[in-house]
């Protein structure tokens, strides 16, 4: 019991507390919601703040700074705007917009502000990071030599991926664009590809289905889904592209290397349109603003390979765009073709006849290419192209007559067989030695004479039969990547063996 004179522990408790506060005055910029429509709030009173800066509402949401006027500046809401009303206040937080980073977010569904989508807690992580960062400097970069394997035999035989680049994966609505790269993030799971998937304005169905692709045939562990879908505000798909590449820029600046795919790009600048014309800035060509290209180059640009003395790390993208009846020449994929390091192009009727993946061997380039391959894959895929591009041509005359010359016949029958190789199924990714081993074989005339329809049995099987039958050979490809004539010759042989077992057994697999 304590005496009259003696405080208690409660009055004790609170003089220590009060000694160790450190009372100094606090300096905040205070504004107003003059109007607030479409996800943009007009705001007063903060002559201060700088373009892109955080500014957090009365009810905690969160917007930044767009655009920038003399006497009010417009705020794009990233939160639901319901409760925000013209005379509450908004605060300047004296920062920008910043997302978290590190291993934590591995494996997790969030949305473009790092908050979590997949019901479990706020990611734990150590370090926020700026969603507009600069790109690497030009002397801070090295040569894309190394190549990026996706499994795709069209791809990584005709345009080969190099980690550090930038690839645009462009066509038609449904025509496979999503899949393909899809098929490139699955094919990581044995690599050391940290991934990174950028869902902008698309359905939370069609979010999922990859979501689902991913955990049932990849390395989800290795993988973050970053998600500013359909029902999301204008802002969160307006930054989601930049807090992907935030994400994963924070691995290759640690010497690791990742992959990012941004789906799509084409409501990507949609967004950004609607958003310029509700802030009255000035349109352009489709009622775009002029600063279209910019948005899209300071985005890609961080996409790199650096330099061993900046770690050695790797960030490659796969942004999508989507054309309207198969034109390139259209405003938002002409720029993005010339922003990236070439392009995979998806033909709307070679989707609708089964052709899958639907590539358009004619328009689709990678500028990197060859630098970036396995050198025993570039010696066997040499003139597949050119191949395959005059058999095009060539069924295309035939057409329109009965083919009578036995060396066009010939021509024909092997572009068919070219055809049916390059057709591949979805999660079906194959090794670049089994490549190297299947191209080879075509190449030595392995093939000729097999009904292109049995060469999908002969895709399937021959992974496990070149590990049972030419393990040596496929060792020494892998170790080597190149492609000598002994390693040819077995691997060359091990196919016609195949060839002669599947016909021992009727083409059954």
């Amino acid at each position: 019991m304590t005496t009259p004179d003696a405080p208690s522990d409660w009055l004790v408790r609170s003089r220590a507390a009060l000694d160790r506060a450190r009372l100094a005055p606090e300096a905040l910029a205070v504004g107003r919601v003059e109007r607030i429509a479409d996800g943009i709030a007009q705001v007063s009173g903060l002559p201060d703040a700088a373009m892109g800066a955080l500014l957090r509402f009365e009810g905690g949401e969160l917007g930044f700074a767009h655009s920038l006027g003399p006497e009010e500046i417009d705020v794009v809401i990233c939160d639901d705007g319901s409760r925000i009303g013209a005379g509450q206040r908004v605060t300047d937080t004296g920062g920008v917009l910043e997302v978290p980073v590190g291993d934590a977010l591995l494996g997790r569904v969030v949305d473009p502000l790092g908050r979590p989508l997949d019901g479990g807690d706020d990611p734990e992580t150590d370090m926020r990071l700026p969603v507009e960062r600069p790109a690497p400097a030009i002397i801070d970069r090295a040569e894309v030599t190394e190549p990026l394997e996706t499994g795709v035999l069209v791809v990584d035989s005709l345009f080969s991926l190099g980690r550090g680049q930038r690839e645009l994966i462009v066509g038609d609505r449904a025509t496979g664009k999503t899949s393909l790269a899809v098929d490139a993030i699955v094919n990581q799971k044995d690599s050391d590809v940290i991934c990174v998937y950028v869902a902008v304005g698309q359905p939370a169905a069609a979010v999922q289905r990859v979501i689902e692709a991913v955990r049932s045939h990849g390395a989800p562990e290795r993988c973050i889904f970053v998600v500013g879908g359909a029902s999301a505000s204008p802002g969160l798909q307006w930054i989601a592209p930049f807090a992907g590449m935030t994400m994963a820029e924070h691995f290759r600046d640690a010497g690791q290397h990742a992959l990012i795919v941004i789906d799509d790009l084409t409501r990507h600048a949609a967004t950004h349109r609607e958003l310029a014309l509700l802030t009255h800035e000035p349109p352009g060509r489709e009622a775009y603003p002029g600063d279209i290209f910019y948005l899209h180059a300071r985005l890609l640009e961080r996409a790199a390979k650096l330099a061993p003395e900046r770690g050695g790390g790797s960030l490659t993208a796969l942004p999508i765009a989507e054309t309207d009846a198969g034109s390139l020449s259209a405003y938002i994929p002409t720029n993005l073709i010339s922003i990236t390091d070439g392009q995979i192009v998806l033909d709307t009727a070679l989707f609708a006849a089964n052709h899958r993946p639907a590539v358009d061997v004619g328009l689709s380039v990678s500028r990197v290419g060859g630098k970036a391959q396995w050198p025993a894959l570039r010696q066997v895929s040499g003139r597949v192209r050119l191949d395959y591009a005059q058999f095009q041509e060539l069924e295309m005359f035939s057409r329109f007559g009965g083919v009578t010359n036995d060396r066009v016949r010939q021509q024909l029958d092997r572009g068919r067989r070219i055809r049916s190789l390059l057709t591949q199924p979805k999660f079906a990714g194959l090794g670049m030695e089994v490549q190297v081993a299947l191209l080879a074989a075509h190449a030595d005339g392995a093939l000729d004479g097999m009904p292109p329809e049995r060469m999908a049995t002969l895709r399937a099987r021959l992974p496990g039969w070149l590990r049972s039958h030419a393990a040596s050979a496929m060792d020494s490809i892998r170790d080597t990547r190149r492609l000598d004539a002994q390693t040819r010759a077995a691997l060359s042989e091990a196919v016609v063996a195949l060839v002669r077992d599947m016909d021992g057994k009727g083409g059954a697999s």
